[in-house]
């Protein structure tokens, strides 16, 4: 049995490696290494599949969401909803930008944002919505959307642990997430469903104003060159990154199904035990699993992670420390948070390897593993 990786990023190269090669190949000829072609034909070829009309790409998924708020207008003071139990870069950019982030509670299931702790936490300061399609699961993009549309709020998408989700509107219309709101950034860090060998990001609207904001903010505030309108920032993909974004988006339709794949067996594996819930699949949108998330009741998580190490299985907290409770956020004398759920959650959730390139034998070690543990 091969070593087991949270997400084996050598075999998938691999199964591509002529492709991925002759692509970095061409850059490394044409010597086109800043805004060389290949970025173009692949936010091109991003925008076709996301059913986003503009791709922006970027630096990497924390600068899109910061240059989509500096391109929106947000200042200092203005409030932000976002939900705490999400990776820091979600809420970093907001204490960045000196806005105020209003910290709400997620969906026990599903585990992103809750609607109706949106509507709730909504006062007269407040002018953004960050969602965030968590572990691979849409959050509830309807029911956001008429909240925002109801108090002219902006919706800012964070789809960088969903990029390739379907979302199911209740008329029968299917969306990209990342293509509903106002704006929406992602992230191409290798272990993304589309992850590149580096850092890299991209912001999507279907706004032809807010786009040629974007690439302002983007480009040194620069419409023109050297004329510059704005304060932006220097934020741009690397064009040998676009090469094997390019390629990897060919085969991301793929990646997917393999990953789905291996949710089934876990959730196979794992049905009706009295200790594990599986994770919840959303009726309104397809669940992409950029993370395969077991939420625990009755076990020693830190117990369990230590012997999955003792077995060669590697497992991952996300998130142990949830965005309201980090000292980042002490200065801003923020009103003190409950949220319950969140809080919850960063007790009793733990991640499996999950990946494009896993083989049975690693998969039925993974499960015996868990279970012997748990079952002891």
């Amino acid at each position: 049995m091969r070593t087991i990786q949270m997400v084996d990023l050598k075999q998938q190269y691999l199964k591509i490696k002529e492709e991925i090669d002759a692509a970095v190949l061409g850059v490394l000829d044409s010597t086109g290494f800043i805004n060389g072609p290949a970025v173009g034909r692949f936010a091109e070829a991003l925008s076709a599949y996301n059913g986003s009309k503009h791709v922006i790409p970027c630096a990497n998924g924390t600068d899109a969401l910061q240059i989509a708020m500096m391109a929106l207008g947000l200042e200092p003071g203005d409030e932000v909803i976002t939900p705490s139990f999400t990776y820091i870069a979600t809420t970093e950019v907001i204490a960045l930008l000196r806005l105020t982030p209003l910290f709400v509670d997620v969906d026990p299931k599903t585990f992103c944002i809750d609607p109706a702790a949106i509507e709730k936490a909504i006062t007269p300061k407040t002018k953004a919505i960050v969602p965030v399609h968590l572990y691979g699961q849409a959050a509830h993009m309807e029911a956001i959307m008429k909240i925002a549309e109801a108090h002219k709020l902006h919706v800012i998408e964070d789809n960088a642990q969903a990029i390739g989700s379907d979302y199911y509107y209740s008329d029968g219309r299917t969306v990209k997430t990342g293509a509903i709101g106002t704006v929406s950034g992602t992230s191409f860090f290798p272990s993304k469903n589309l992850g590149c060998y580096g850092d890299g990001g991209a912001i999507f609207t279907n706004d032809d104003a807010l786009a040629a904001q974007l690439r302002m903010v983007a480009n040194h505030g620069q419409s023109k060159r050297y004329y510059h309108d704005v304060v932006g920032c220097n934020s741009r993909l690397d064009t040998i990154q676009a090469a094997v974004l390019e390629i990897k988006l060919k085969h991301l339709d793929r990646y997917i199904d393999a990953r789905i794949k291996v949710a089934d067996a876990y959730d196979a594996a794992f049905a009706n035990h009295p200790k594990i819930t599986t994770p919840f699949r959303a009726a309104y949108g397809k669940h992409v699993f950029h993370q395969y998330t077991l939420l625990l009741e009755g076990v020693d998580r830190n117990g369990l992670v230590d012997y999955l190490a003792t077995q060669g299985v590697p497992s991952m907290i996300y998130y142990p420390v949830p965005a309201h409770r980090q000292q980042m956020f002490s200065s801003f004398n923020l009103p003190e948070t409950e949220l319950p759920v969140t809080d919850w959650l960063t007790e009793r959730v733990v991640s499996l390897p999950i990946h494009t390139e896993m083989e049975e034998d690693q998969q039925q070690h993974i499960i015996q593993s868990v279970l012997n543990y748990i079952n002891q």
